[in-house]
Formats: C-alpha cells, structure tokens, sequence
C-alpha cells in the first residue's frame, strides 16, 4: 500500500518541516506531496529540502496563489501518476492531527472515502469563534437538507480517497475551490455510487499563523449546493448516454 498526503501551502514555513515529520512517522506506507504556491516566506525552499533528503516528501511548485481547489486538483494527479492507492487531504497548519491517518486506513478496507467529521460526536472544534462555528456547522446542515448527502461534515478538508474514486472523477471539471471543493468532492463520490465513511476528529484551529477565510469561498459553497442539486434534477430527464 501507497499513501500520499496532499499538503498545499502558502507560507506555511513555521509550520511545514514539524508537519511532515510527524506525518511520515504514522507509517512507512506514507509519502507526503506538498503543493507548494510560490510562498514568499519560503515554504517551498524548505520542502525542498526535505525531499532532497527524504524519497517520501515530493514538492510540487506552483507559479502563484492559484486556489485550494487547483493545488488539490493538480495533487491528486501527480499522487495517481505516482502509484498512490489512497490519497489523503490535509492542512497544514496542524489544524489536523497527524495520529488520525491510521484511523482512515483502518477503515478504507469497507470504504472508498473516509472523511475527518468535527460534527460526527457532537461538535469537536477548539478556538474558533462562535460566528465561523455556526457557519460551518451549518453549512453542513444546509448541505445534507439539499443535496440528500448523509455526511455529518460535509465542509471537511482531512480525507482520504481511494485511488479508484479519483480515477472516476474527472477533476478537469472540478473548478470550484475551498468549502465548496469539499462539498463537490463528496457529492460527486456518492453520485458514482462509492461508499463514504467519517471517523471522528478534534479540529484546532491553527497553532500558528492566521487563518484563511473569505466571503467569496462562503459564497462560492452557498450556489455549489444549488448547482449539485440543479445539476442531478436535470440529469434524471437526460438519456442515459448523456449523463455525466
């Protein structure tokens, strides 16, 4: 078995060398790529480093900040061509504990997505304020009321995917990013019919560093939902032919 944890980055130098090494001690199987968007306190240097001296730690550089979504997209690609069998998604900020990577292989033998859920026993979130936690929480709920999906945290970035899922998928079509990346993700594996697991975790909000959020991702993930659900009302009218 092959893994490969997809870390993008953007000046994440504080952050990135400690991360990595806690990764690559879960397990042998494990080879980190970080993508890597041009970060001007030299994240990318760093990385570099790392992978001279280690046949487990891949960079991949990028010209500019060009977008969650694209880094994951281009990510998942460079993961298949290298022969990973599970591909995971992770921050980099330690906002995801690297001890929770042998719960998603434990189960990826009944699953072929294993989601991260801060929302599965309750809510497990530490130092966000209550205002970014109710928009999280909730648009999960908003998520599950429209599209259907049975997924208790739909917004979740910490994943792991078997190969087979992102083979089916054509990323070439997956141009949203941040929040609603995670939504169209999830819905477009459950749309092929693949089986979805979550273990829970404990989400901590950046041990350093600030944090990354905006209007127009919230935007973005609020019509994502409707064109998903739009999208699949059409696709029941269409000949079979036509469906994507």
């Amino acid at each position: 078995m092959k893994a490969f944890v997809v870390i993008p980055t953007y000046n994440e130098r504080e952050n990135i060398e400690r991360l990595v090494g806690e990764v690559l001690a879960q397990d042998a199987c494990i080879h980190v790529l970080v993508v890597d968007d041009n970060s001007p306190d030299g994240t990318g240097a760093v990385v570099d480093g790392l992978a001279a001296s280690s046949d487990r730690v891949h960079v991949l550089h990028r010209a500019g900040k060009l977008g969650l979504g694209s880094a994951y997209r281009e990510g998942f690609r460079l993961a298949l061509d290298k022969g990973a069998d599970y591909i995971i998604e992770m921050d980099a900020d330690f906002s995801h504990d690297p001890a929770v990577l042998p719960l998603f292989f434990a189960r990826m033998g009944t699953c072929d997505l294993v989601i991260g859920s801060r929302y599965l026993n309750g809510v497990s979130v530490v130092n966000w304020p209550l205002r970014r936690l109710m928009l999280s929480y909730f648009a999960s709920v908003y998520t599950r009321a429209i599209t259907g999906l049975k997924i208790s945290d739909c917004t979740s970035g910490f994943k792991c995917f078997n190969r087979r899922v992102l083979e089916a998928i054509d990323l070439s079509q997956i141009k949203s990013d941040g929040y609603s990346f995670q939504i169209e993700m999830n819905y477009r594996c459950v749309e092929k019919g693949y089986r979805v697991g979550e273990v829970p975790i404990i989400f901590i909000d950046r041990h350093a560093g600030s944090s990354k959020m905006s209007k127009k991702i919230v935007r973005e993930a609020v019509l994502m939902v409707w064109k998903l659900k739009l999208g699949s009302l059409i696709g029941k009218f269409l000949p079979t032919g036509m469906r994507s």
